[in-house]
């Protein structure tokens, strides 16, 4: 028998996983298909931007720093935190995986709430512990459950706030309410991805809170109102000890040259990034009215997003959208997300929505 007959086999905390793909674009009967499924910024970076991306390309042929130490002092100096507070990553998914490393071991347990951020459930299974899902109330975290679900092995909670994907927020008196129930040595990851768009004077500060809770960590990025999803900046914020432990774990140069350049850059433009804002703000705004007036169910929305709610109906309707060239994201049995666009797709999402609103709206029941 050949020496080679078996082959290494994987640690079985990956079984079961779900790799984190979400479904592919599929090219449209016809016509053009727009990217409505990834909640990226419809508009490309500011052309200041683009133009710092441009003069930083000619150092490509070096290595970036081991951490990006510019763009944490430059963070550090915007939040008014201590440089050693700061904390990065290639995306906050690269954080995510640094706190997986760094805080989770088999047999802890990981509470978060469901549906949200799909990445959790990767991230828990990785380090081996255990997920426990705590369904949405309303579409919203029911915040009063996931303290309940919180027992002496848990060792991390994970809070999307707006949650990702239903765009919903429970504000910053029910969190701060929230994390007094929690226990001191227990981890909780404030999920900050869509703080731009949140516009409300409610709105949760991780940052502010980060301050006075030694094991809260804020978690921000510039891949959403920023417009540099393809570069893969996160960063976040965390007491000293936390910190450390985060960047022990960190990839080497996880930040890239480049990357690190657009997002120094895009920190002084912030008026130009207000108005970028409100403008896909003021977008959502007008395509959840449009919805509902149709007769759909549309969650209240703090992001980038919508959340249809159309329970067993979302994948009939995800599929007919991509049929015209509207590539969605489907939850099977609990809805559909859908991102703001730019003009040209909302309006064909809308009339697409109209003229099937006209046969029947899926019972979300």
């Amino acid at each position: 028998m050949s020496r080679f007959a078996s082959t290494p086999v994987p640690r079985t905390a990956l079984d079961g996983i779900p790799a984190y793909v979400p479904k592919p674009p599929q090219p449209p009967a016809r016509g053009t298909s727009y990217r409505l499924f990834l909640n990226e910024n419809p508009f490309p970076p500011l052309p200041s931007v683009r133009e710092a991306i441009s003069r930083a390309s000619g150092g490509s042929n070096h290595y970036p720093e081991i951490f990006p130490t510019r763009l944490a002092g430059a963070l550090a100096d915007k939040y008014d935190v201590p440089l050693d507070h700061v904390v990065t990553g290639p995306g906050s998914v690269g954080i995510y995986q640094q706190i997986g490393q760094a805080f989770l071991a088999p047999g802890d347990e990981v509470v978060y709430a469901w549906p949200s951020f799909e990445a959790y459930p990767i991230v828990t299974r990785m380090a081996g512990a255990r997920p426990v899902e705590v369904r949405l109330r309303d579409h919203t975290h029911d915040l009063d459950a996931l303290a309940a679900a919180v027992t002496p092995r848990t060792r991390a909670v994970l809070l999307c706030e707006p949650n990702n994907p239903t765009g919903t927020a429970v504000g910053r008196a029910a969190v701060e309410a929230f994390l007094d129930d929690i226990p001191d040595d227990v981890l909780v990851v404030l999920d900050e991805a869509y703080v731009e768009f949140s516009g409300s004077a409610d709105a949760v500060d991780g940052v502010a809170l980060h301050r006075e809770r030694p094991n809260l960590i804020s978690l921000r990025t510039f891949s959403k109102a920023y417009g540099l999803a393809a570069w893969r900046v996160g960063y976040g914020f965390a007491s000293p000890a936390v910190a450390e432990a985060l960047r022990k774990c960190a990839v080497p140069c996880g930040v890239g040259r480049i990357a690190e350049e657009a997002a120094l850059f895009s920190l002084t433009v912030e008026d130009e990034l207000r108005a970028r804002v409100e403008e896909i703000a003021k977008e959502r705004d007008r395509l959840r009215d449009a919805l509902i007036g149709q007769g759909w169910p549309v969650a209240p929305s703090r992001t980038n997003f919508l959340w249809l709610p159309l329970g067993a109906g979302a994948d009939a309707f995800a599929r007919e959208l991509e049929t015209h060239g509207l590539l969605t994201r489907s939850f099977p049995g609990d809805g559909v997300r859908v991102t703001v666009g730019g003009r040209e797709a909302d309006d064909l999402l809308l009339s697409v929505t109209a003229a099937v609103a006209t046969a029947s709206v899926p019972d979300p029941s």
